[in-house]
């Protein structure tokens, strides 16, 4: 009787599966992914951005999934473009200056998931960061472009992949 008892202990362990994940990350069935290069829509967009805020989404889907990359046609496919790329004053002092300026990009994207189709999404976001308004646009744009870029991959992937 002991063995027996034994014997489905050994069965019922071997059985048992957990899968853990620590990025939050569900590809599925999913071994590929293509990102097309987001073009730059926005008027003041530049290429650059566009070329950076691409790259960053395809480093961050790499480092956070399994996915492989493909050039084209993926199981999972990411595609849009940057539609708003704006500079505003913020933080009004006294003499009715700004003591800060923000820069907000805003992505469109479109997610295709080839093998769940009815988990294909179109959606928007928007992420900005703050400079002081003393600096000129063009001796911090590298820097926040590559900031906000980090905030909206994570934010495209949490969407998409992320379970969220």
């Amino acid at each position: 009787m002991r063995k027996l008892a034994l014997l489905l202990v050994v069965v019922l362990a071997a059985s048992c599966r957990v899968n853990y994940s620590f990025t939050g990350g569900d590809p599925g069935n999913a071994k590929t992914m293509s990102v097309e290069l987001f073009q730059a829509r926005a008027p003041l967009a530049t290429p650059n951005s566009a070329q950076v805020f691409t790259e960053t989404v395809r480093d961050l889907l790499l480092a956070q999934t399994p996915l492989k990359l493909a050039r084209e046609n993926g199981d999972v496919q990411y595609s849009g473009s940057i539609s708003g790329y704006d500079v505003q004053p913020v933080n009004i002092q006294a003499n009715e200056t700004a003591a800060l300026n923000r820069l907000t990009i805003t992505v469109s994207v479109v997610y295709l998931n080839t093998l769940e189709p009815k988990k294909n999404t179109e959606f928007t976001v928007a992420r900005f960061a703050d400079y002081n308004s003393a600096q000129d646009l063009t001796t911090v744009e590298e820097q926040l472009v590559t900031e906000i870029s980090k905030q909206l991959a994570q934010d495209i992937f949490d969407r998409t992949l992320g379970n969220w």
